[in-house]
């Protein structure tokens, strides 16, 4: 993927430029924390799919919604989950650019609320 993650507004001309900006970002290293979210996950494509033949087989609509909503709280809670842990890890490793990717995952976050 490109280093180019967008355009920058060029202030003096008052249009946009292609100035390159760094991309920053965070993969997610411990283990037990991966296989804790790929679980959750796996759980929710599985409730899903659930959702999908309940829908076929004309179940009620107060039981597919309700099975939908557990679909949603499983992946908010699998995303809350891997942005605090890399959170974690960004602020453990104490690398130069580990501001900038707190910001980014606290904007992550923020957008899950």
């Amino acid at each position: 993927m490109s280093q180019v993650d967008t355009l920058q507004k060029n202030d003096t001309l008052g249009g946009m430029s292609k100035k390159p900006i760094k991309k920053i970002s965070h993969t997610l290293e411990d283990p037990e924390q991966i296989a804790a979210i790929a679980k959750r996950m796996k759980r929710a494509n599985g409730q899903m799919t659930a959702v999908v033949r309940m829908l076929e087989e004309g179940r009620s609509c107060e039981d597919i919604v309700t099975q939908m909503a557990a679909v949603g709280k499983a992946i908010n809670t699998a995303a809350f989950t891997l942005i605090s842990a890399s959170l974690k890890e960004c602020l453990e490793e104490n690398k130069s650019n580990s501001a900038a990717v707190t910001e980014k995952l606290q904007k992550l976050f923020l957008s899950l609320a």
